[in-house]
């Protein structure tokens, strides 16, 4: 399933994996959130609510593109560097392009929906 994250006038798309926790999100869809810099390392928000932990493993190694989840905080991050393993993080899926969009230590409003229908 693929996802658009609209930044201003630009567009980037993700695809996202099959999993619990990425059909609960996409349960949330549309979504405006601000995205916060956290570590030099990625942009995270608080989601409106929790996402389903079911199946998951208990962490992941998350690298530059990837949508996750982390399921302590309840919050999304989408890393634009490379990260160690988390526990507690669930990968959602990848930015297909365009990370450049999301570097750097100021918020980012972005509009996340769905680029096709299931």
């Amino acid at each position: 399933m693929k996802i658009r994250l609209k930044l201003g006038d630009r567009v980037i798309t993700a695809t996202l994996a099959d999993s619990k926790a990425t059909q609960d999100f996409i349960s949330l869809l549309p979504l405006t959130l601000t995205l916060e810099d956290y570590a030099g390392t990625e942009k995270i928000s608080n989601l409106p609510q929790k996402l389903s932990t079911e199946g998951a493993p208990a962490g992941s190694d998350p690298s530059v593109g990837d949508i996750a989840y982390y399921a302590p905080w309840g919050n999304l991050a989408i890393y634009y560097r490379d990260f160690g393993y988390s526990s507690g993080l669930i990968l959602l899926g990848k930015l297909d392009s365009g990370i450049e969009a999301l570097a750097g230590r100021g918020p980012l409003t972005v509009t996340i929906d769905l680029a096709s229908k299931p």
